[in-house]
């Protein structure tokens, strides 16, 4: 399946539209799929999701007939070195149709001119998915250091 921008800066992937308008983010679904249906986020607090929600660049994924929400990547970044990819989630009808994949390639192409040192994220089993659009594992893990659970 080939994914095509269109004017409006929107990427369609097959029936799916995939955009960073902030306007059309459903944050009631988003935190229903977060707090019920992640390892990371189980529970999550929705005042929390939507603070997180806030102060983040926000991508969706909609079915274009009905205007759905089918999919969500949220990133945090400074616009100028770094980004952090967290949040990702396919609903999962939408799962194994390259959605997420499409998504995230969305979201490294929209910080593209950024020019952006690093982005980064975590994940404990997409690692195909990420791989597909050019993440690595890092080559120096013991460099990295973090505050807070892990």
């Amino acid at each position: 399946m080939t994914d095509t921008s269109t004017s409006e800066g929107t990427v369609m992937h097959g029936t799916y539209e995939i955009s960073a308008d902030p306007a059309r983010i459903d944050a009631a679904r988003v935190h229903h799929w977060l707090s019920t249906d992640t390892y990371w986020a189980m529970g999550r607090p929705r005042e929390k999701q939507d603070r997180a929600i806030a102060g983040s660049l926000n991508f969706g994924a909609y079915a274009t007939e009905s205007g759905e929400m089918a999919a969500y990547a949220r990133i945090v970044t400074d616009y100028a070195t770094f980004a952090w990819l967290c949040d990702v989630y396919v609903d999962r009808p939408a799962r194994g149709t390259g959605l997420g994949t499409a998504l995230v390639a969305a979201v490294r192409d929209h910080l593209e001119p950024y020019g952006l040192r690093r982005i980064l994220l975590a994940t404990a089993d997409a690692h195909g998915v990420y791989e597909k659009v050019g993440f690595t594992p890092l080559q120096n893990p013991d460099k990295w250091m973090a505050l807070g659970q892990q």
